[in-house]
């Protein structure tokens, strides 16, 4: 069994209805199975939700430290994509990612819905780290949830230009953390964001505050990759 990586990597994009039997086709069959054999990534969890006329997804990859984000490895993954991957590029919409370590988790095990929370760590006083652990113990402490994590998003690693990212039509968006809230069921995500934005982060409002359900999840062991 390998050790919990130090590193995530975040994304969300949106697609039509009509393109998600392709795009779930091409995150199963063949998108996460080549990132979890990059060199430093661990496995990779896809999360879905319908967010009005949209089908919205939320990826997030474990890492064992942030420099696989600009290892040659990944890199030459993003700069040699696949032909479905060309084809799928384009179509994503609201396209939003960040990567870097992990500096405060608290739970145990992994919870099927989530809720990721792009945040201002500056003015939600997310920037020492005991203020960061103290807030993650007390969300995993909250009813039906299991675990909970924040992630500093390391600009310069997250934003090498590549081919793959040359050819989204959206532009990335920018944000400097990202906490994720995992629990067993949805009232305890959608509990656990009230209590996050009406006290903890009152000061920096999420920039959106969805509850996803885990739809896929694979790993290096899983992919027969370690």
């Amino acid at each position: 069994m390998h050790p919990r990586g130090q590193a995530q990597l975040a994304i969300w994009s949106d697609i039509e209805p009509e393109q998600e039997t392709d795009y779930l086709h091409w995150l199963t069959r063949e998108h996460v199975l080549e990132r979890v054999g990059v060199d430093g990534f661990l496995s990779g969890r896809v999360f879905r939700c319908e967010a009005g006329s949209k089908r919205r997804f939320f990826i997030t990859y474990e890492l064992q430290e942030t420099g696989a984000l600009a290892g040659p490895s990944y890199l030459a993954r993003l700069n040699a994509p696949t032909a479905w991957s060309q084809r799928t590029m384009p179509i994503l919409q609201n396209f939003a990612r960040g990567g870097g370590p992990v500096v405060a988790r608290a739970g145990l095990g992994s919870g099927a819905f989530v809720v990721p929370l792009r945040i201002d760590l500056e003015g939600a006083g997310l920037l020492k780290a005991a203020s960061q652990q103290h807030l993650v113990e007390r969300i995993a402490g909250l009813d039906a949830v299991a675990q909970v994590w924040l992630m500093q998003v390391d600009a310069a690693a997250t934003g090498v230009p590549t081919k793959e990212k040359s050819m989204r039509r959206s532009v990335e968006g920018a944000f400097d953390g990202v906490l994720v809230v995992e629990s067993l069921h949805e009232a305890a995500a959608r509990a656990a964001v009230d209590e996050l934005v009406s006290k903890e982060l009152a000061m920096a409002t999420p920039a959106d505050q969805e509850v996803f359900v885990a739809c896929f999840q694979l790993d290096r062991r899983l992919a027969g990759l370690s």
